[in-house]
């Protein structure tokens, strides 16, 4: 039996300044255990708005949301951020790295903040996360001293440091070339289809949803495929 992790029934938006705007449409979509989905359409669509009301982020909608079987629309604040921080990751188009810490420093700091395992714990994790992402030799360098690519590659081991059971990621390869953006899909690809890790992605990029399992297709704030 597929397992679902992520389920949304009926979703509605709504824009209410300057004027009423109805975003969200009745947007219904399940997202099934180690599935790689990617989510297009047009700027202005809504798949951004949509992304941030499927990561909790944004809770003034209309409708049903499910992680894991549980609903979770309607929790608090306090009981969003819990989820949030051990359940999904995050991966944006911006890295959001500090600067001022090491790669492994950067990795370790949602772990940190969920405070469920001692720092010696926390760090091997850090550590091995990088590795598995083929930068382990950058652990100790500050991570204003790393190219772009690798960048990104931290900002993943950092999504994944708490074993969440989806990432979501909002134009991942948005700033990166070519090569990098394939390492980065062949990461997320692996982590879908080798450890079991369900993925949403919203994408401008065809060739990348393309390779995804998956394509939800957006235009005028409905699914139209």
């Amino acid at each position: 039996m597929v397992e679902k992790v992520l389920e949304a029934k009926n979703i509605n938006k709504y824009f209410r300044v300057p004027v009423d705007f109805h975003v969200l449409k009745n947007i219904s979509l399940e997202i099934d255990r180690g599935e790689f989905v990617s989510i297009m359409g047009k700027s202005g669509c809504g798949k951004s708005t949509l992304l941030y009301i499927l990561s909790t982020m944004d809770t003034d909608f209309e409708g049903d949301l499910y992680l894991n079987n549980r609903l979770i629309s309607g929790l608090s604040q306090d009981e969003l951020a819990s989820i949030r921080n051990e359940q999904i990751g995050f991966v944006f188009q911006f890295h959001y790295l500090l600067s001022e810490f090491t790669v492994l420093e950067n990795v370790m700091l949602p772990a940190r903040k969920l405070g469920k395992k001692s720092t010696e714990v926390i760090e091997h994790d850090a550590f091995e996360k990088l590795k598995l992402l083929g930068i382990g030799d950058q652990a100790l360098k500050l991570s204003s001293r790393i190219s772009g690519g690798q960048k990104q590659r931290v900002a993943i081991a950092r999504s994944l440091i708490n074993s969440p059971k989806i990432i979501m990621g909002d134009e991942p390869t948005g700033n990166l070339d070519s090569r990098n953006a394939t390492i980065v899909f062949d990461i997320f690809k692996e982590l879908a289809h080798e450890q079991g890790l369900s993925l949403l992605v919203v994408t401008h990029d065809e060739d990348f949803a393309n390779k995804t399992d998956r394509i939800i297709t957006m235009e005028d704030g409905i699914i139209i495929s």
